[in-house]
């Protein structure tokens, strides 16, 4: 300040060469008259050091802005700046909508961001051979694991989801989770968005077996009997089915963690989650779009139906409790897993014959033998329809 003034003091007392003063005080002449202006405007205090901050900013984020992302994260946790920018424009306009780094900047200095623990890529990873190459190819299905609610009764959600669109069907609270009960939710679902071609589910019941004959269970031959292919994932492998397990994860984070409900309660904030999800949460491997807006209801419509039927030309028998057939007056053993349904029989040989299940084969019946075999089928194989059965 001491130099500062006796510049401004010389530079005012007339004959001083204002070029020879700065040199003398080792600044530039465009620091010097910016001293002198200020002391002219303010006279000692505007000698007085200034902020460097910039007075406008550019990449600052506004008012408006800043309340959306605020409220956005703490509604949905799980929500990334990826999501929460795309709504956050919706609100307040592009322009006033800062960037997804911004945001993520924003939230980590917030405390808002949880560190991501880095997962090494598994080798020898199985694949699924079911692809999901548009809506209603592939749906997935599992129960959330069960929480307790506030007045002691246990919620299982069951949720139903389609693979390809990430639309979920079904966040359904389980009083049962027999066939019955589960069978019941789907005829509803099936009713309201047609029929996928294939379901794909864990070794769990009531969805498959161990012991039953190639894992199918009452639940999964039902599907079979409408033209529906059970796929299942390698047992202890729930990465196969990873798009259901993440949204299992964004469910127990945003409803069972930090929601103390009755039972009733829980049904009506489970399928407020589920529009939240399907209308609101855009979805980055959709571009961004929201998954009601990328699916559309099936084709296959539901037609209940007591028996099947086949084409000419196939013998058509009906499987008793025990799990056999009558061919030519000689009991056959098929399996139990299809008691009550009609199976069809495509002759090969006057004594062989390829055995269906509605639409799908299942095995090879040889009369000499007596025996009933997969003839190569196994509980992972897609099994291709027969065009005459479709």
């Amino acid at each position: 300040m001491d130099q500062r003034r006796e510049f401004v003091t010389k530079a005012l007392t007339e004959g001083s060469s204002f070029s020879s003063l700065c040199d003398d005080y080792g600044v530039s002449r465009k620091t010097g008259y910016k001293w002198l202006d200020r002391y002219k405007e303010d006279r000692l205090t505007g000698l007085m050091e200034r902020s460097r901050r910039p007075k406008s900013n550019s990449a600052g984020i506004c008012e408006d802005a800043f309340v959306a992302i605020f409220r956005l994260k703490n509604a949905h946790p799980k929500w990334g700046p990826k999501k929460i920018r795309e709504l956050v424009a919706v609100a307040v306009g592009e322009e006033r909508t800062p960037s997804v780094s911004t945001i993520h900047r924003l939230l980590k200095k917030m405390g808002l961001v949880t560190k991501r623990r880095v997962r090494r890529p598994s080798s020898g990873r199985v694949q699924l051979k079911a692809r999901a190459g548009h809506p209603n190819a592939v749906w997935t299905v599992d129960f959330k694991g069960w929480w307790m609610s506030k007045d002691k009764e246990r919620c299982t959600p069951l949720t139903i989801r389609d693979e390809y669109s990430k639309y979920i069907f079904c966040v359904q609270k389980m009083a049962s989770t027999n066939t019955t009960a589960v069978r019941a939710v789907f005829e509803r679902v099936f009713k309201e968005y047609g029929l996928p071609e294939v379901i794909r589910s864990d070794n769990g019941t009531p969805f498959a077996t161990h012991t039953g004959f190639m894992g199918l269970s009452q639940l999964s031959v039902w599907w079979m009997s409408l033209g529906i292919l059970p796929d299942r994932i390698d047992p202890g492998k729930p990465y196969q089915n990873g798009g259901h397990e993440r949204m299992h994860r964004d469910l127990k984070a945003e409803v069972q963690k930090l929601l103390d409900l009755s039972s009733n309660e829980n049904q009506s904030a489970l399928e407020e989650w589920r529009r939240t999800y399907n209308e609101v949460r855009p979805h980055e491997s959709l571009g961004m779009m929201t998954p009601a807006s990328a699916y559309v209801s099936s084709p296959r419509k539901y037609v209940p139906h007591d028996e099947l039927e086949y084409p000419e030309g196939m013998l058509r028998r009906k499987v008793g409790k025990s799990g056999d057939i009558k061919l030519e007056s000689t009991k056959l053993k098929i399996s139990t897993v299809f008691a009550g349904q009609h199976l069809g029989l495509k002759p090969i040989t006057p004594e062989t014959f390829q055995v269906w299940m509605g639409e799908f084969p299942i095995g090879i019946l040889d009369m000499n033998l007596r025996s009933f075999t997969t003839e190569g089928i196994t509980a992972n194989s897609c099994l291709e329809p027969d065009p005459e059965l479709t």
